[in-house]
């Protein structure tokens, strides 16, 4: 008998292993699992640390790709089992390339490309998360996701995600104890923590400082007492309108996009109030509303700012849309802090108002190094159970550690992370377009969560 014997080298935790017996090497090296991760950002940076140890712990390869390679290595530090990639998302055939290596793919990429990943996902045969809503263009491909045995499971971060699976365990035990839900409140902000507060908004920057700026624009819809309503982008920004954080000062809501559309997804389209909502701290309520009110996130109007101070640009803009700054003393001083009364250059060319509010808030409402952001989420639930009427508060608050390892990295990472690791481990079987709204996905990513020092405070009173 002739044995053929193949030798196989692979470079592992700087030493090269030499092994016999190729043909069974093989197989194993075959069967070692391949993370693609899209996007380095801010976000991203929590979910990278979990993903480089778990790769550590079983084994795994993860590829992080982004346009900006300099900034994927600086997070993966040359870690065992990781590869820094530059990619142009918009070049099919490096997409192609990256992601028919790979067993699952997490998109952190702007939502907007989310269906570019996606359509090379069905097209290579893997599974794909991303933390954004379903993408429409998404949402029709989905009898195909399904029929090609695929999960591509979206809204797996913190809002959407965590809220979804914290809410959804609470509905279903209420119902499963009898309970009728007749109100249902979701908040969620992203804030500056208490010991990091040092400006007029109260607040500072943790995620897509765009977002931030153009929040709320489509308006809300939701349901109050029986009743369907909407609630335009001037009205959203009210103070008035506050939670009581256990142990936390208050802090205002606004209603959320459309929160009707989630009542179903939720079963609670009898519940006769409805409402997913923003947090903030009061005091950027009533500034933002005066923002909102001179027309500072128009995007339509362009301004040449080659040559323009701030305060140029604020007289100019109030002249353009015939308004007259007629702010509060407090509002001013909020004003004044996004540098609107000031003669500092912008020097960044053509602009519309909203890119140059978000460009002086994200100088001026920067996290500092030692900084720490600050996550709290509450649902409240009115619910009767035996003739017994009850509510229900499940609170949670997460503060990051500094300007990197923020709550907002960790709450909106660590999600996609842990699902990531079950998929790859075979213990979440479920096939097609998904958000985590069943058990099946929460009960496990919860428990896993918890671990990791994500954990919800609950406290349930009688009426």
């Amino acid at each position: 008998m002739i044995i053929l014997v193949l030798q196989i080298v692979q470079k592992r935790e700087g030493k090269l292993i030499k092994g016999l017996f190729g043909n069974i090497l093989i197989n194993k090296f075959k069967c070692l699992k391949k993370i693609l991760l899209f996007g380095a950002g801010k976000s991203a940076t929590v979910l990278i640390e979990y993903l480089k140890k778990k790769c550590l712990e079983y084994t795994w390869q993860l590829t992080v790709a982004d346009n900006d390679l300099k900034l994927v290595e600086s997070k993966l530090r040359g870690a065992q089992y990781t590869t820094a990639a530059a990619i142009d998302i918009n070049n099919g055939e490096q997409r192609m390339q990256l992601i028919s290596q790979a067993d699952i793919v997490i998109s952190m990429l702007p939502a907007s490309l989310h269906f570019l990943v996606a359509q090379t996902c069905i097209e290579t045969g893997r599974h794909l998360l991303t933390a954004s809503y379903v993408d429409k263009n998404i949402q029709t491909s989905a009898s195909l996701i399904k029929e090609k045995g695929l999960l591509f499971l979206c809204e797996m971060g913190l809002d959407p995600g965590i809220d979804h699976m914290s809410a959804m365990q609470l509905i279903h035990r209420i119902k499963n104890d009898g309970g009728n839900i007749t109100s249902f409140y979701s908040h969620c902000g992203g804030l500056v923590a208490p010991e990091s507060d040092d400006n007029p908004w109260h607040y500072k920057i943790s995620w897509n400082p765009k977002n931030i700026i153009l929040a709320g624009k489509a308006g809300a819809v939701y349901k109050k007492d029986d009743e369907t309503l909407s609630m335009p982008y001037e009205l959203l920004f009210d103070e008035n309108r506050t939670i009581h954080i256990p142990d936390y000062e208050k802090y205002a809501w606004y209603p959320n996009r459309d929160s009707l559309s989630y009542s179903v997804l939720y079963g609670l389209e009898r519940c006769g109030t409805f409402i997913r909502t923003t947090l903030r701290h009061p005091d950027f309520c009533y500034g933002w509303k005066q923002v909102v009110a001179l027309k500072l996130t128009d995007e339509v109007k362009r301004y040449d700012t080659d040559q323009l101070s701030y305060r140029t640009f604020f007289q100019q803009h109030l002249s353009h849309h015939g308004l007259t700054d007629n702010s509060s003393p407090k509002q001013k001083e909020m004003l004044a802090y996004l540098k609107l009364y000031s003669d500092d250059a912008i020097g960044q060319g053509v602009l519309s108002a909203a890119e140059i509010i978000q460009l002086s808030a994200e100088d001026r409402l920067m996290l500092h190094t030692k900084d720490r952001d600050m996550i709290i989420m509450m649902h409240e639930i009115m619910h009767k159970e035996s003739n017994v009427h009850k509510k229900i508060s499940s609170s949670l608050v997460v503060k990051g550690d500094n300007k990197l390892e923020t709550a907002m990295a960790k709450t909106v990472g660590l999600p996609l992370g842990i699902a990531a690791v079950m998929i790859l481990k075979d213990e979440i079987k479920l096939r097609g377009l998904h958000i985590p709204v069943v058990p099946e996905i929460y009960e496990p990513v919860l428990e896993e969560l918890g671990k990791e020092g994500i954990v919800f405070r609950e406290e349930e009173i009688e009426l």
